[in-house]
């Protein structure tokens, strides 16, 4: 008796129609990042074990990989890939000699997680990433060009896919290691990745957890206190807390120049927010997340900042600034609710129907002059009556069909009409040259 297949939990895959708007969102980003000078590369899946587990807290989530046949002492230590920032990182450092600094890419690619499997969080999924690297030095304007490309991009995103438009919430970390240290706290890193819980477990946790780390309940307080500051004011309300602290006072003129550049282009988009921390350890200035206006629930959609030393060879440094968005994170839930889809499964605008088999050459040639003006077709599979080949091209979404040679008729399924076209001239309508995006609101 045949195994009924069963789909893997975390990994999503998608009919065409649903793999036709995840291509047109991918489109969408690396258009608007390559409009900004951004070069597309693309790395290998997997990273050495070492290097992917040293980089905060996510040695728990990453697939191990290893040959079936290999034997116990030929193990290679290596894991797919959880980000694309650690991979980029290895990447400028072997390709330094052939780069032009500062160097600007995108990604787009998936990654792995081994984390439970929730809406909006998946094992398998597609990131995009842009990020600025210096060489010895990166000029601190591009921290606000990478938030800027993209809230550009996520805008674009946003009107094509009907999705909710998204706030960007900013804060620094040489703000936040300042402060813990002007307490007094031993280990400023550690309290970092506690207050990134904060969203997760809330305050009363974080207190616990903080008091575990040794941290005063005092001390504790302030940090929290910190945390919860939001506004235009937050300079003035970071200093009322009586913490005083060098790296701090650099950490707040940086974020008030960031917080001031975006808020140019984009007022409405922009708050400090003290309690974005980012987890993991190599950020070391600004740092960014995105949300969903409407739809907080979903978390954060994208996420970013500066990190100096990430990647360095013992000789040079390469400090960097970049920002990633959750492709599959914003797309995959509703794409399985059905609230997103494309008007047709296939990028056919036109089937050419085919008289009989012995004249399938003449449907080729009608065929071959309508893609090399760029309009997606395909010919019948079969010389059927005309009713069975229309119907044919209905089930499948495409709008046209094609009868007789080049010089021949043209027929709109839809509507009935047909007249004359020349295949070396005619067009469909520019809705009907590609699947656009259908939103379903009761999806």
């Amino acid at each position: 008796m045949a195994q009924r297949v069963k789909p893997l939990s975390g990994f999503p895959e998608f009919l065409p129609a649903g793999r036709a708007v995840e291509q047109r969102a991918i489109d969408i980003l690396r258009t608007t990042f390559e409009l900004h000078g951004f070069a597309g590369i693309q790395t290998r899946a997997v990273e050495p074990l070492a290097q992917l587990a040293r980089k905060g807290e996510i040695t728990k989530e990453v697939y191990t990989v290893r040959r079936l046949h290999a034997e116990e002492s030929e193990a290679d230590q290596l894991g797919l890939h959880y980000d694309l920032t650690v991979p980029f990182a290895r990447y400028v450092l072997e390709n330094a000699g052939q780069l032009e600094f500062p160097f600007r890419r995108y990604q787009i690619q998936p990654c792995w997680r081994g984390e439970r499997p929730q809406q909006g969080r998946y094992r398998e999924f597609w990131q995009a990433d842009i990020d600025i690297v210096g060489q010895g030095s990166l000029a601190a304007h591009h921290d606000a060009e990478v938030l800027l490309v993209m809230l550009e991009a996520l805008g674009q995103l946003g009107d094509e896919l009907h999705l909710p438009a998204v706030v960007a919430k900013l804060n620094n970390r040489k703000l936040m290691q300042g402060f813990y240290a002007g307490l007094g706290v031993a280990d400023p890193i550690g309290v970092i990745q506690i207050v990134d819980k904060l969203d997760k477990i809330g305050p009363a946790a974080v207190t616990e957890m903080l008091d575990t780390a040794g941290v005063p309940a005092a001390e504790a307080a302030k940090v929290l206190a910190l945390a919860a500051i939001r506004g235009d004011d937050f300079a003035a309300q970071v200093r009322a807390l009586g913490v005083a602290n060098d790296l701090l006072e650099e950490g707040l003129d940086e974020l008030s120049s960031l917080v001031a550049q975006v808020s140019t282009r984009f007022p409405n988009s922009v708050q400090a927010n003290l309690s974005i921390a980012r987890g993991l350890d190599y950020y070391t200035g600004s740092v960014f997340e995105l949300t969903q206006v409407d739809n907080p629930t979903l978390g954060t959609i994208s996420g970013g900042g500066r990190y100096d030393s990430l990647a360095s060879d013992g000789r040079n440094t390469y400090p960097g600034v970049g920002i990633s968005f959750g492709i599959s994170r914003v797309l995959a839930p509703l794409l399985t609710n059905g609230a997103l889809t494309a008007s047709r499964p296939v990028p056919s605008a036109v089937l050419v129907a085919v008289d009989t088999d012995a004249a399938r050459d003449r449907a080729h040639e009608v065929a071959a002059a309508l893609r090399a003006r760029g309009i997606a077709c395909e010919t019948s599979p079969n010389a059927a009556p005309f009713g069975k080949q229309i119907r044919y091209a209905e089930r499948r979404g495409i709008p046209y069909v094609w009868f007789g040679g080049v010089t021949g008729e043209v027929k709109d399924i839809r509507t009935g009409d047909q007249h004359g076209a020349d295949a070396g001239a005619w067009a469909p309508t520019p809705i009907d040259s590609r699947p656009s995006i259908v939103w379903n609101a009761t999806g």
